[in-house]
């Protein structure tokens, strides 16, 4: 199971209506039933506009994901979704990172939900499930954006293990605060009480998943006709920007655009999410 305890999911339910709450926006919320589990998507915007599927990192869920873009409704129809196995409302099932389960979890949720043409916007390990769904199924996307993703390259494992999984470990075994602190420093270009509040109540009551990821072949990339634009944190040491840029440009002929946030660390500050979601909105 993912989560710990009955009381530690009621502890993080509770942090997500309360993120859900404060961005003050029309929503709905649906439970879409796929053979992988069922899926929480929440969805805002007018349903008339083109369609666009908003993909969370880990540790996270839905309404964190839309408060770091605020404007994307204006355009587009949004589905945020709550990834499988992760702190929000979806099911408990994890999935084969080495097969392409991911990718059929998420073109079922698309075809369930009529989705075609569809902008497909992923964050971290939302990049790697985008990723992934254009390796099984290109044919309702449109073009994706990929933020600081997931499945391209792998930072240093040694540099990893001493600044984020030592200090992790030992914040879930002492629950010293001290120690999810200097994780957060370390993943986070900034953040704010929340972030460090539901990321602490995730680690400490959730069994997450810290098993090596997985790299995109070269022969995968070539397939992927799809327009690409990555968005690179220059300074995120699991997934270093220069060194994602310069795989990616090898690996995918469809790499339309590509910027590297420059002094960004894993999850990019405000004022790049403000630059990443203009340029969502003003391409075509």
């Amino acid at each position: 199971m993912f989560f710990k305890s009955k009381e530690g999911k009621e502890k993080i339910m509770t942090f997500y209506n309360q993120k859900l709450k404060e961005l003050n926006i029309e929503y709905s919320e649906k439970l879409v039933e796929t053979k992988f589990g069922v899926t929480n998507v929440i969805i805002t915007g007018d349903i008339k506009n083109p369609p666009l599927v908003l993909i969370h990192g880990t540790g996270g869920c839905a309404p964190q994901i839309l408060d770091s873009f605020p404007n994307l409704a204006s355009k587009y129809s949004v589905y945020a979704i709550d990834v499988l196995a992760q702190p929000n409302k979806s099911a408990e099932n994890r999935l084969d990172m080495k097969s392409l389960d991911y990718g059929k979890w998420l073109m079922e949720v698309i075809i369930i939900l009529k989705l075609k043409n569809v902008t497909l916007v992923g964050f971290s390990f939302g990049g790697f499930i985008s990723l992934k769904a254009l390796e099984f199924n290109q044919t309702p996307i449109k073009q994706a954006f990929l933020i600081a993703p997931v499945y391209i390259v792998n930072g240093n494992p040694f540099v990893g293990f001493l600044k984020i999984f030592r200090p992790l470990k030992k914040f879930i075994k002492t629950n010293n605060q001290k120690h999810i602190k200097k994780v957060m420093s370390v993943l986070f270009s900034e953040y704010d009480d929340f972030a460090m509040s539901y990321m602490s109540t995730t680690f400490k009551h959730c069994n997450m998943d810290f098993s090596p990821l997985p790299i995109i072949s070269k022969d995968s990339g070539i397939n992927i006709k799809t327009p690409i634009s990555i968005f690179a944190a220059e300074k995120d040491i699991m997934f270093p920007g220069r060194k994602v840029i310069k795989r990616a440009k090898k690996v995918f002929p469809s790499l339309k655009d590509f910027i590297i946030l420059k002094g960004s660390k894993h999850v990019p500050n405000s004022d790049d999410f403000i630059l990443i979601e203009k340029r969502i909105i003003n391409t075509d």
